[in-house]
């Protein structure tokens, strides 16, 4: 089932409501999705791979704490973050500025960051455990049987 971009997310508490939470794919409304937006933004960082093991021992923090209290939305947006790291610090490895086109529509030559892949390589360890968790796919499953 794919991410609900039609729902009113400003005014929505998916805490309250995760019968209306679509996991998507990928990252699909993880700037969206109240109130872990606001809980997990704070912490998402990757400047450096100091900084980015900080912001990913905090997200993976976040995810424990949302597993204890059987909070499978939270799980899930923690993931996206994490995984929202990795893409977005790939980007950065990749194009300085993370802009990946030049102004006419061209694509720019990649100068490799390798400070910004070491932050990629942070957050890519962490997505890979996140994919491999158990408890996490099974939940995922659940959730996405019981409400699409």
């Amino acid at each position: 089932m794919p991410f609900d971009y039609d729902l009113d997310y400003k005014n929505l508490d998916l805490r309250k409501n995760p019968e209306l939470y679509k996991v998507g794919k990928g990252e699909q409304g993880v700037l969206l999705v109240e109130p872990y937006k606001s809980e997990i933004l704070p912490h998402w960082r990757f400047k450096t791979p100091e900084i980015a093991k900080e912001s990913a021992d905090k997200i993976c923090e976040l995810f424990e704490d949302y597993r204890k209290k059987d909070d499978f939305v939270g799980m899930d947006m923690a993931r996206k973050f994490i995984q929202m790291g990795y893409t977005r610090a790939r980007r950065y490895t990749n194009y300085k500025g993370g802009r990946k086109y030049n102004e006419d529509g061209s694509i720019k030559d990649r100068q490799i960051d390798e400070e910004k892949a070491k932050s990629a390589a942070i957050f890519k360890e962490r997505w890979d455990a996140i994919r491999e968790d158990e408890d996490y796919l099974k939940r995922k499953k659940a959730h996405q049987k019981e409400y699409g």
